[in-house]
């Protein structure tokens, strides 16, 4: 599955396109030498859409089929019951863009079902002539006049009706033409006009709107809008741009300064900062894959190593992050706050793996669909094609497909591109969100992911398997839990309002500041939607199926902005608490470190240990064990050695073992909470936990210089008691090192903050550093520059020395006083990992 280059996929561009001109690297668009087969990429988009009369004849489409009737039916129901200036029932127009987008969202609801082969709307005149009526009388009333249009959120006007409106005029081409012969010139002149983020009404490839799935979705519908005009240039240059985005990010040769997309080591950002995989990067996956369905047969390119693009997308970036249909919630952004599920998420991806079988090569094409075979059943009403529900059932019923996870049963992840880590063993998997001066600390925008601040300060979120994880996790748990306590994060002892208590709206407004602070302002991405962190210093290594990962906690952007004068004087921005920390994650725990803890500002900071929901009914036990023995008691300030929480009903359990002595606090509290404290636009629901949480304090007068633990899934309480007598070793825990030894696995790891020379062990580092050793029959080094500053990292195995066996390109060894040297040159290799073996 291939790394492809901008160059590499600019070459696979179909031969009938002109594409010096289409990719805007010289000269302007012209008319393709040889023409599109428009009709051919308008009949692929409605049989998309719509199904075929084969496949729609299918039982297992006829739930699909239903839902699209059903859909339909009730918007022609809100559409006869419309009062005076409506055009559906409870949808005033005029001021609200979401409202607007809706309108039209209903209008295709309604057209989709008169071209559903099979339905009982199925071309049905007079409904169509509705839908046609409908679109006249929306742009003569609230899409036509520019003047009046373009408030609100930019992708309502940009994206959001495009997408509605082109898939409509393709559904109803041959009606339109009929009734309305001017109505798509019409149409596609506003959407033209409202692309006011491109270029002369059309795409800008160095636009910062213009990336990744926002690209991919303008791009999809500009294809459809120049089949529908006959337009040759439209679609090839569409296509080109589209194209842009198979092209994996080299963060040291950004074309058009863009950042978001996918990088080597299987991340995906969106909003130039964010992780994004679990929400933008699934819509990005769609749209390829719809793009790949909807061009078969109309250009004489080829789509098969594009499609190779796409596996590779799907092997290295979603499924490390899928945990048994579950899409993990640290690469949603601010979509963890929506009421949506983890599983209805990956059911999209599913829907695309499905489809994207059919485009790869047999080797791809036989992994995917054992994957699909894998994961569990989806919910296919949700599906958008037909076409998909048959592909994907067709499938799953496929007995001669042994089911075949993409994920090898044991994984280390490290996703340093976005600062994320996934960890996977059979039986749980652990997901850690990080921050740095190159990724934003949390998103916040519009309403949603109200309570975010402390997503990226090393939240974790630990899955077991055999669970339900919406009882676990989802919104309901950011819902329920506060946001103080997240598992994992260290958080100063204060209180913070949202962005809507701070300023009585969704964003901070302020056109007059030279920093011009307007809802869709890059002063608003910076100092509000999603703030960067401000250390270098997040990352980490993997060696096999082991990882460490370590961050320096810091101020973000907006907090720094602030302190230095920048931002006006009525702008609220929060002082963070500061803390080192690393994970060392190995087979039977994860350990977590962190030292040098301060709230700041004269302030106390708590660590979570961990919180975790569940159901009011569940059988909830918490039992623990003191350093001197006997049972440890919530309250009494007794440190304990090992807590073990247990939910008896799910029959699931986690251990905590304790390796530095501190009092923690650790209790079970019952919590009901609206969602809407999460979401602003989320139904008002009601939801009660009971919230287990675990939490040290760090007062501010000092006494809880460090704190050391690992968490232990699926523990007993037998197991639990046996960290008394290791394997684990704490070997240095300050803010210059941290580092561990597993005895039994003979692994040392080590995360070196500071520069120069550091032991941890056996290792001498030279910081900053990540540095794992496995020593055995034969030794294995790992190294990687969490900064991704450094040229060069180097660490000493002290002691007899050793030879070579293999190593990474960039690596070298050689013998020392003492010991043996291993150095990587780590220039330009953001952040990935090098490793050797020695004799």
């Amino acid at each position: 599955m291939p790394h492809l280059s901008r160059r590499q996929v600019l070459s696979l561009l179909p031969a009938t396109l002109p594409v010096t001109g289409l990719l805007g690297l010289a000269g302007s668009p012209a008319r393709a030498a040889a023409g599109v087969d428009h009709a051919r990429l308008l009949a692929n988009t409605v049989a998309m859409l719509a199904g075929t009369p084969d496949v729609n004849a299918r039982p297992e489409v006829a739930g699909k089929l239903a839902a699209i009737l059903r859909t339909a039916t009730q918007r022609l129901t809100a559409m006869d019951q419309a009062g005076d200036g409506q055009l559906f029932a409870g949808l005033p127009l005029g001021a609200d863009d979401a409202n607007l987008r809706l309108a039209f969202q209903y209008l295709y609801e309604i057209a989709l079902a008169t071209r559903t082969p099979g339905g009982a709307l199925a071309e049905d005149i007079a409904v169509q002539r509705r839908v046609v009526d409908g679109l006249v009388w929306l742009h003569e009333r609230h899409y036509g006049d520019q003047s009046a249009g373009y408030y609100g959120n930019w992708h309502t006007w940009e994206i959001g009706i495009p997408t509605h409106v082109s898939r409509t005029l393709a559904l109803l081409a041959e009606r339109v033409r009929q009734e309305r012969p001017e109505l798509t010139a019409t149409y596609v002149a506003s959407m033209d006009a409202y692309l006011r983020n491109g270029r002369d009404g059309d795409v800008d490839l160095d636009s910062r709107f213009h990336t990744g799935a926002n690209l991919a979705d303008i791009t999809a519908n500009r294809m459809l809008q120049g089949a529908l005009t006959g337009d040759d240039a439209r679609v090839g240059k569409a296509i080109s741009d589209q194209a842009t985005v198979f092209a994996t990010i080299d963060p040291y040769d950004l074309r058009h300064g863009v950042t978001d997309g996918h990088y080597r080591d299987g991340s995906f950002i969106q909003h130039h900062s964010v992780a994004y995989t679990g929400s933008y990067g699934r819509v990005l996956l769609t749209r390829v894959v719809q793009t790949l369905k909807t061009l078969e047969g109309v250009t004489s390119g080829g789509s098969a190593d594009l499609a190779g693009v796409v596996c590779r997308w799907i092997a290295d970036g979603f499924a490390p992050l899928i945990f048994e249909g579950w899409m993990m919630e640290i690469v949603k952004g601010r979509a963890v706050s929506r009421a949506t599920t983890g599983y209805a998420d990956v059911g999209v991806i599913v829907e695309a793996v499905a489809d994207l079988a059919d485009h790869a090569s047999s080797a791809d094409a036989l992994a995917l669909k054992k994957y699909v075979r894998f994961l569990p059943a989806a919910d296919t009403s949700a599906f958008v094609s037909p076409v998909s529900v048959a592909r994907y059932t067709a499938i799953r019923a496929d007995s001669a497909l042994p089911p075949a996870d993409l994920n090898p049963p044991e994984r280390s992840v490290a996703f340093n591109s976005m600062d994320r880590t996934v960890h996977r063993r059979p039986g749980y998997a652990f997901a850690l969100a990080r921050s740095s001066e190159r990724i934003s600390a949390y998103e916040y925008m519009n309403g949603e992911n109200l309570l975010p601040w402390f997503q990226g300060h090393g939240a974790y979120y630990l899955y077991l398997a055999g669970e339900d994880q919406r009882e676990v996790f989802g919104v309901d748990y950011y819902t329920t839990v506060s946001p103080y306590r997240l598992a994992g994060v260290t958080a100063p002892a204060e209180e913070r309002r949202t962005i809507p208590e701070l300023y009585g709206r969704f964003w901070y407004e302020n056109p007059g500041h030279p920093l011009n602070f307007t809802s869709s302002s890059e002063s608003q991405n910076t100092y509000v939607y999603f703030p960067r962190a401000g250390a270098s210093f997040s990352g980490g290594a993997t060696l096999g199926a082991y990882g460490a990962a370590g961050m320096v906690q810091s101020d973000d952007a907006a907090y720094t902005a602030e302190q230095a004068g920048l931002l006006p004087d009525d702008f609220v921005a929060y002082r963070n608490a500061r803390a080192t920390k690393s994970w060392f994650m190995l087979d039977d725990e994860i350990v977590v470190l962190a030292a040098n803890v301060s709230g700041q500002g004269g302030r106390d900071a708590v660590t979570t240990v961990d919180s975790r929901i569940a159901a009011p009914a569940d059988a909830i036990g918490l039992t623990g064990e003191g350093w001197r023995g006997g049972a440890w008691q919530a309250g009494d300030g007794t440190p304990p050695r090992w807590l073990r929480y247990a939910n008896a009903t799910r029959g699931t359990a986690i251990g905590y073992a304790f390796l530095t002595r501190q009092p923690v606090a650790a209790g079970v509290e019952t919590v009901t909470r609206s969602r809407r404290v999460v979401r602003a636009s989320n139904p008002d629901t009601s939801v009660t936990k009971n919230v287990f949480t675990a939490t040290v304090t760090h007062p501010a007068a000092g006494g809880v210089p460090a704190l050391a633990y690992a968490l232990v899934p699926n523990a007993t309480e037998t197991r639990l008691r046996g960290y008394a007598d290791g394997p684990l070793t704490v070997l240095a825990n300050d803010r210059h090192v941290q580092a561990i030894r597993h005895r039994d696995l003979g692994i040392v790891a080590a995360n070196v903050f500071t520069d120069g020379p550091r032991r941890a062990g056996r290792l001498l580092v030279d910081g900053p550093a990540s540095v794992i050793v496995r020593s055995g029959e034969r030794t294995a080094v790992a190294l990687s520059d969490p900064t991704m500053h450094r040229d060069r990292v180097t660490v000493v195995l002290l002691g007899a020395p050793l030879r070579l066996g293999a190593a990474d390109e960039g690596v070298t060894v050689r013998r020392v006083p003492g010991g043996t040297l291993v150095q990587a040159t780590t220039r330009h290799a953001h952040g990935r990992t090098f490793t050797a073996t020695l004799r």
